[in-house]
């Protein structure tokens, strides 16, 4: 007989892999396009399997005219430097606004909470000037050093630190511990997972970001995996759409990898991210 509980499952079940799906078909038409010929491409039929198999013809076209490690080797650069930083500066800063009562900390709480209402786009132009000034344009720290101080990782370090027992750290400043340790050897091992689901919600969106790096570097030797395929585009594949998604898939497919390898962490630090005042 069957289970009862799985029974009652089935039906919402069968909704979310429904809404799954639906979420995936725009890679999953990525995926099958970079597998057929252009003819196929654009037929009225929506057949996700290729009548003909070129992928060997586009991907060899994307390896031959992209320089593709380059790229991903750029977009790892970037990534992890601005990731690097963010957490060098967030969990301090979300240990400081949780845990310790200072002066002004709800002045500065409301001055995180603002700063997750300003668009990246606003500072572009003064920071584009100050990097030209300083002779930086088309290079990884024009890249990276905008990014370096999120609000949002702030935020989310705080709610989560809040939720973290006052007697953890009560008992390690009777050991002997400073705040900086306690925030590197007590704090952060017990946040894994919002560091966790902060790294995927950062490398997302830093791997994809394409307004950033089109204003500040002018040529492939710096140009991340967004840019790339911008380039490749525009120089090479024009309208051959098949290269186009299959460069496309190369270029998400680690964020593709690393979201499958981290998913469970993702989901724990979402879940236990509290939302405490």
């Amino acid at each position: 007989m069957p289970d009862r509980s799985l029974l009652r499952d089935l039906p919402r079940l069968a909704l979310l892999t429904l809404l799954g799906l639906l979420v995936l078909m725009p890679y999953i038409w990525m995926v099958a396009a970079s597998l057929k010929p252009l003819d196929e491409i654009f037929r009225a039929s929506l057949s996700l399997l290729p009548e003909r198999f070129y992928a060997v013809e586009n991907y060899g076209k994307v390896f031959a005219k992209v320089p593709v490690w380059r790229y991903l080797w750029n977009g790892v650069v970037v990534c992890g430097g601005i990731l690097f930083f963010q957490l060098l500066f967030a969990v301090p800063a979300g240990y400081a606004l949780a845990k310790l009562r200072f002066p002004g900390s709800g002045l500065a709480f409301g001055a995180v909470m603002l700063g997750l209402l300003v668009p990246y786009h606003v500072p572009a132009l003064p920071l584009y000037v100050g990097f030209s000034q300083l002779g930086l344009l088309n290079s990884y720290t024009a890249l990276i050093a905008p990014a370096t101080i999120s609000v949002f990782a702030i935020f989310l370090f705080r709610q989560f630190f809040k939720s973290l027992p006052d007697d953890l750290i009560h008992a390690a400043r009777m050991d002997g511990l400073g705040e900086a340790e306690i925030v590197w050897r007590i704090v952060l091992p017990n946040a894994w997972p919002a560091a966790t689901a902060f790294a995927i919600f950062s490398v997302v969106a830093h791997w994809n970001d394409l307004f950033w790096p089109l204003i500040v570097v002018n040529g492939p030797a710096h140009a991340t995996p967004a840019l790339g395929v911008l380039y490749f585009r525009s120089d090479e594949a024009g309208d051959d759409f098949g290269s186009l998604m299959a460069a496309a898939v190369l270029m998400t497919a680690p964020l593709v990898l690393a979201f499958l390898l981290a998913q469970r962490r993702f989901i724990e630090g979402i879940a236990t991210t509290g939302l405490k005042g």
